[in-house]
C-alpha cells in the first residue's frame, strides 16, 4: 500500500515537471504552458501580433473611408444643377473619404462625354480599392501559414520525443508527454491564430464590399446628375 501511494506521488511530480510547472505549485498557468512548446511558439507569436495590429489598422481606415454625410450627394446635386461647378468642386476637394474623391474627378471632367467622366471615376475607384485593401494579404497569408507553422511544432514534438527515447533507452512518462504536450500546444495555437486571421480577413472584407457599394452608388448618382438639364 504504501508502496503504491509513493509510486503514485512520483507519478504526479514527473507530471507537474512535464507540464512545464517549474515552481511545483500544482498548477499550470498560462505562460507556463506556451513556453512547453517551444523556439515555434516565437513565429506564431509574431504572426499573433500581425495579425492584431493589420486588423486594427485596417479597421479604423476602413471606417473612416465608409463615413459619408448623408447629405454629401444633395449638396453636390444642387450645386452642378444651379451652375455652381467651383463650389461644388471645393465641397468634394475638402471632404476626406473616398466617395468624395471619385466624385471630384467626375467634376473635373465635366463637359467631356459622359462614358470618359464614368472611366475617369472608375480609374479613381480602383485606387480607392487599392488603398483599402492595403496589408489585406497579410491576414490571408498568415490564416494558412500559422496551422502550417504549428503542425511543424508537431513534427518537432514527435522527433524530440523520439529522439529522447533513442538516447535514453528508457520508455519514459516524462518523454512521453514532453512531446505530446509540444505537439498538442504548437498545433492548437496556429490553428486558433490561423481561424483568427480568417476571421479578420473575412470580416474586413465584407466592410471593403459595403465601401465599395456606397462608391458605386454615388457613383451612379453623379451620372444622373449631370443628365437631369436634359431630362
Amino acid at each position: 500500500m504504501i508502496d503504491l501511494l509513493q509510486m503514485t506521488d512520483t507519478l504526479a511530480n514527473v507530471a507537474k515537471k512535464v507540464a512545464g510547472d517549474s515552481n511545483n505549485d500544482g498548477y499550470l498557468s498560462f505562460w507556463e504552458l506556451l513556453t512547453t512548446g517551444g523556439w515555434i511558439m516565437l513565429p506564431l507569436g509574431v504572426m499573433l501580433l500581425a495579425v492584431v495590429y493589420v486588423f486594427a489598422e485596417r479597421s479604423i481606415a476602413i471606417r473612416n473611408a465608409a463615413r459619408i454625410d448623408s447629405n454629401f450627394m444633395n449638396i453636390i446635386r444642387d450645386n452642378i444643377v444651379s451652375g455652381n461647378v467651383t463650389a461644388a468642386r471645393n465641397f468634394a476637394k475638402n471632404t476626406n473619404n473616398p466617395v468624395a474623391r471619385i466624385i471630384d474627378k467626375g467634376i473635373q471632367r465635366i463637359g467631356k462625354p459622359i462614358d470618359s467622366i464614368e472611366k475617369s471615376m472608375d480609374n479613381v475607384g480602383v485606387l480607392e480599392m487599392y488603398k483599402l485593401e492595403k496589408n489585406l494579404g497579410i491576414l490571408s497569408v498568415i490564416s494558412k501559414a500559422a496551422p502550417i507553422f504549428g503542425f511543424v511544432g508537431t513534427l518537432v514534438g514527435l522527433m524530440q520525443m523520439f529522439s529522447s527515447i533513442t538516447t535514453s533507452n528508457e520508455f519514459e512518462v516524462s518523454t512521453i508527454a514532453g512531446g505530446i504536450y509540444t505537439k498538442l500546444i504548437t498545433s492548437i495555437t496556429g490553428l486558433v491564430i490561423g481561424l483568427i486571421a480568417y476571421l479578420g480577413y473575412s470580416y474586413l472584407n465584407t466592410q471593403i464590399d459595403k465601401t465599395s457599394n456606397k462608391m458605386e452608388a454615388a457613383s451612379a448618382d453623379f451620372l444622373d446628375i449631370l443628365q437631369e438639364p436634359t431630362r
